[in-house]
């Protein structure tokens, strides 16, 4: 047994029973690597890195867990404020996850998409991740979206105004220009780390999701914890503002 399958067979066993419910498309602000690298006197790189760890592992889950579409904050529009030090770790391990994962995408048929003005990285970065999108286009069984140089202001403004651009401005208009036109609309939001607030992430898409907040720092977000989540997301009743 490779490495790979036993990794595979470990998530089977996580998700035994798994879960059939209706959620479709999972959103997650992987927030808490800096913290959990604190906490055990580690520089951030480290926490960084086991975050892309737990990335993996997700992924893994969604797919096993039939999710249509799974979307992870990445890198945000505001991220640039971060130490240079701190910035060129985080493109170099985007470079390594790419490089490491595509060929396990292209196997079992997840699709690659990228949201956000991602051109604006680093041009070695940017030309891995067009390769991996042309290389998955076909993909049908997950969308893996991750959001890279991402602000859900800028996503929305941009959407008006091609909108506009094209005739009346309507909320119809607007959600077919937004980057996540082509998914399945946002069922779950879940948060790590205790924080209670949307960070200009996917504002519009959430407009009637349910969210799941976790004290759980993203390094130690597991398989269990996203089932635990959409365990939870079963419970709801989402009425979209009816009775």
């Amino acid at each position: 047994m490779t490495l790979r399958q036993a990794q595979d067979e470990r998530v089977d066993t996580q998700l035994s029973g798994g879960y059939t419910g209706p959620a479709r498309h999972v959103a997650i602000i992987m927030d808490g690597n800096g913290r959990w690298a604190k906490k055990r006197f580690l520089p951030r790189a480290v926490g960084h890195k086991r975050g892309v760890d737990a990335v993996r592992e997700v992924v893994r889950a969604a797919r096993h867990m039939g999710l249509e579409a799974l979307t992870l904050y990445a890198f945000s529009s505001e991220n640039w404020k971060r130490p240079e030090d701190e910035i060129a770790d985080l493109m170099g391990l985007l470079r390594a996850f790419i490089r490491s994962d595509i060929d396990e995408f292209a196997a079992n048929d997840v699709r690659l998409k990228v949201i956000g003005d991602y051109k604006m990285l680093p041009a070695d970065v940017v030309g891995l991740i067009e390769d991996a999108l042309a290389r998955t286009a076909h993909n049908s069984r997950t969308t893996l979206a991750i959001a890279l140089n991402y602000g859900s202001q800028q996503e929305i403004a941009r959407a008006a105004a091609a909108a506009a651009a094209k005739g009346e401005v309507t909320v119809a208009a607007i959600e077919a220009e937004l980057d996540t036109a082509d998914l399945p609309p946002l069922d779950l939001l879940i948060r790590t780390s205790g924080e209670v607030r949307l960070s200009n992430f996917l504002l519009w898409q959430a407009a009637y999701a349910e969210m799941w907040f976790t004290d759980v720092l993203w390094p130690d977000f597991t398989p269990g914890h996203l089932r635990e989540a959409l365990d939870h997301y079963a419970t709801r009743e989402r009425r979209y503002g009816g009775r």
